[in-house]
């Protein structure tokens, strides 16, 4: 396929069909900044009430550095992945000290604060400056897959981004990106995955019964019910003693939790 049809059918079906969030409508960098830590490994639809109850507490990074990472961590409940929430509130801090409250329109600056990475440096420059960066994630793969890759497994995204590049309209690439997401979430209701031919391809581990599930059970007991000690969190969550003690000890060294005189507590 030409890349000019194809520009023209990604363009043609956001314009009919194009998706909306409020973190679209509201172009605020510090939103899209919240929506894109909040997106990472979370569904859309689940994001957006979300998302509205954040910016209503905490509309600014200020605001947010300010909070305690209980409040923080209470919040983000029901999310998963919490150190994401940790994540974005050291980043509110940083942005607070450093940048005058203001959320960096530059990649490079972008990358260097917690849990920003150089896929979202570069969507949070995009999406909140119109930067013409060059980025991929699961539904932009999609995408590119299902039109120039049709007869190909195994793909690379090094073999994509220079279609990515090429197709990358320079004047508009905040929208550009949104139709490229929009017609990749659609393309996988009505097809097979074509993302399952990529070499970068994986299916999210299992949640029930994972050290992800306990970590979060220990987080929301601390959170919810406040300090106590092991035995005391033990008979909260229910969970076996090697497990809870392996989630303790994964928490206690990322700083998500805090134990002293044998007591813990969200620090």
């Amino acid at each position: 396929m030409k890349t000019g049809e194809f520009k023209d059918i990604i363009l043609s079906n956001y314009k009919e069909n194009g998706r909306v969030f409020p973190w679209r409508t509201n172009l605020d960098p510090w939103g899209i900044m919240v929506s894109e830590f909040m997106l990472q490994q979370t569904q859309t639809e689940r994001v957006v009430p979300y998302w509205e109850r954040w910016m209503e507490r905490w509309p600014a990074p200020v605001r947010l550095a300010q909070a305690s990472l209980e409040d923080v961590l209470r919040e983000w409940s029901g999310l998963g992945y919490n150190r994401r929430a940790r994540y974005l509130k050291e980043t509110a801090v940083r942005i607070a000290d450093s940048h005058g409250g203001i959320v960096p329109a530059s990649p490079d600056q972008l990358r260097e604060l917690p849990g920003i990475g150089t896929y979202s440096s570069q969507a949070i420059a995009c999406f909140a400056y119109n930067y013409p960066a060059v980025f991929i994630e699961t539904n932009i793969r999609a995408v590119y897959i299902h039109f120039f890759f049709q007869d190909k497994a195994g793909i690379q995204d090094a073999e994509i981004f220079p279609l990515i590049k090429e197709t990358l309209d320079p004047e508009n690439p905040r929208e550009w990106y949104w139709g490229l997401m929009d017609y990749g979430a659609e393309l996988k209701k009505i097809t097979p995955n074509p993302s399952r031919k990529s070499a970068h391809y994986t299916r999210q581990s299992r949640f029930e019964g994972s050290l992800r599930q306990v970590r979060g059970a220990v987080i929301r007991s601390l959170v919810s019910d406040g300090p106590c000690d092991r035995d005391t969190l033990k008979a909260r969550t229910g969970i076996g003693d090697s497990r809870l003690d392996e989630a303790l000890s994964a928490l206690y060294g990322e700083s998500m939790v805090a134990e002293k005189d044998g007591i813990y507590r969200i620090p």
